[in-house]
């Protein structure tokens, strides 16, 4: 029988941290997750629209737990605040939903490109905070999306602000690869924690409209006529923030033709994300960069 929603177990008692959860999968995760009795704290950038998703999660469904909690994951002063608010209480599950695509170049003030701060090391950081309150948790789990893109992207740890040859899709897709690679390192790293990965497919978000010309063009086109929902397309993360019994390291996709839709199932790791050596070096270069 094909997983939905409707199959997630009841999740009272349970709270969960979703990054980006304004809009696109973010939101329908923290609305699925409401809608089951979890507490959700609904960890946004723009905290008077995270209200007003809030305010619009109890109307649905009365008496639900949301909460919001200011983090802009290009901020690590924002980022270490929310992470002291945060770490006051039990964290069971994190999902570390949040993204960017199809930006124009810029480096951050860690000086990295904004693709790999804000998707990565943004992520990075939060994780590493929030320890305290997962290991409070009696089966903490960290849930990191990445994308299918994945699989093809190159990383350069020597050049993490592309001074190079620019392209907003190969950046986005590197920020991708370092989301998997993070995620299978802290399934090495972390004894106690289930680190769970998770892709949507082809999926109609709104990021689908962040691109600029020809390529923007192409993406909004393709995004309405071929794409998956973002109620499917947040299936697999939804999977992997609430399925019993999943092992760490575990990856979750759709599983119709070429991983791109369907519904979820367990897929297997691409050769880029088992790269141990990239990494580890990734980790090391990540908490260079953040501290820690």
């Amino acid at each position: 029988m094909n997983w939905t929603a409707d199959r997630m177990a009841d999740q009272k008692g349970r709270t969960f941290v979703v990054t980006g959860a304004t809009s696109g999968l973010g939101l329908v995760t923290a609305r699925e997750l409401a809608a089951r009795g979890g507490r959700v704290l609904l960890a946004v950038r723009d905290a008077v629209r995270g209200e007003g998703v809030a305010a619009s999660l109890r109307r649905a469904h009365p008496g639900a737990d949301v909460a919001v909690r200011r983090v802009d994951l290009l901020d690590l002063g924002s980022i270490r605040r929310a992470a002291a608010e945060i770490g006051s209480e039990s964290v069971d599950v994190l999902v570390n939903n949040a993204g960017i695509s199809m930006v124009a170049h810029s480096v951050t003030a860690l000086g990295a490109e904004r693709h790999f701060a804000a998707n990565h090391l943004g992520h990075f950081a939060l994780t590493e905070l929030l320890m305290p309150a997962l290991r409070r948790s009696p089966a903490p789990r960290v849930v990191t999306v990445t994308s299918y893109l994945h699989e093809k992207a190159e990383l350069d740890l020597d050049d993490l602000a592309w001074t190079r040859r620019y392209s907003p899709l190969a950046a986005y897709s590197a920020s991708k690869l370092a989301n998997a690679l993070f995620a299978v390192e802290l399934a090495r790293r972390e004894e106690g924690i289930t680190s769970v990965l998770a892709h949507p497919g082809y999926s109609n978000t709104p990021m689908q409209s962040k691109g600029t010309g020809l390529t923007g063009v192409v993406m909004r086109v393709t995004g309405r006529l071929f794409a998956q929902s973002p109620e499917m397309g947040a299936l697999p993360q939804l999977f992997a923030a609430t399925e019993p019994g999943l092992a760490t390291g575990s990856y979750v996709g759709p599983g119709g033709r070429g991983g791109r839709s369907g519904y979820p199932t367990l897929v297997p790791l691409s050769a880029a994300a088992r790269d141990a050596e990239l990494g580890r070096r990734l980790w090391e270069r990540s908490r260079q960069l953040v501290g820690g």
